[in-house]
């Protein structure tokens, strides 16, 4: 509704029962589409710190930036991503924590720590890989990332299933109980379309959400190993659940889309090298 100039330009007051509309947030305010996401009013019983807000959402974007040094010379950075929610708003940000020579030696495979901060920059999840194997020729040595919200109080794992061709997940809970299976493709490569990993029950057979590596573009995809990742879960699942599925990410795509020899073999057939 629009008021009359002489009473908007004097400042005063809108007439009496006129409606107040409610302006938008600002850019960078919190709620503000590409801002930060608004604190949650109601906080679920026995919710860790931090983790308040992964109770609001069933969809997260998990966003690696592309750094410039790394794309342009080929020398591994520490990873960060950005992580939002459906509406674009972010939720947490991570910064892999790693040393020069662990990441530029290892390479993928390397151990690494994860932080995960919320809008004050106070760390609310850990992520820790210990350095393992992958290959299914050493089935007692697998991959295993473990998930701690807030810092220091394990929130559950995930462990690395054996499987001879696709890819297989557990997702533990502190306990080391099964909660979620994760299963994906034979392939991890799919020009100009997402890869999907199925998340189920541990009966494997109730399906409960999915984990999707987007397509970036080809730009992006050819030059880099900056990934998005999407994940969807049911609203109402357990918030240290939540947190265990976001570790799963990481480790999906260290294990099968942080290679840089994949990128540089693309850039070779494709004629850019």
């Amino acid at each position: 509704m629009s008021y009359p100039k002489s009473e908007m330009a004097g400042g005063g007051p809108p007439p009496p029962g006129a409606p107040v509309q409610a302006q938008p947030a600002a850019a960078g305010m919190p709620g503000a589409p590409g801002g930060w996401m608004a604190a949650p009013t109601q906080v679920p019983a026995n919710c860790p710190k931090g983790l308040e807000y992964l109770a609001q959402v069933d969809q997260l974007l998990i966003k690696q930036k592309v750094e410039a040094l790394e794309a342009f010379t080929g020398f591994e950075t520490n990873n960060k991503y950005e992580i939002l929610n459906s509406l674009g708003q972010r939720i947490y940000h991570a910064v892999e924590d790693t040393c020069c020579c662990t990441r530029n030696c290892c390479g993928s495979s390397r151990p690494f720590d994860m932080k995960i901060l919320n809008n004050q920059n106070q760390e609310v999840i850990h992520l820790s890989r210990p350095l393992r194997c992958s290959s299914c020729w050493c089935p007692c040595c697998l991959q295993k990332v473990t998930v701690e919200a807030p810092p220091g109080k394990v929130a559950g794992y995930v462990c690395q299933s054996w499987s001879l061709c696709k890819p297989r997940m557990r997702i533990e809970n502190a306990e080391e109980e099964t909660v979620l299976r994760i299963k994906g493709p034979c392939c991890q490569l799919n020009i100009c379309g997402d890869i999907e990993f199925d998340v189920y029950a541990p009966d494997e057979e109730t399906y409960v959400g999915r984990v999707t590596k987007q397509w970036s573009g080809l730009g992006k995809e050819l030059f880099t190993d900056a990934d998005n990742f999407g994940i969807s879960f049911p609203l109402d699942l357990d918030v240290n659940v939540k947190a265990t599925l976001l570790g799963a990410v990481f480790l999906l795509d260290f294990m099968f889309f942080e290679n840089n020899t994949k990128k540089d073999d693309k850039m070779s057939k494709s004629g850019y090298v």
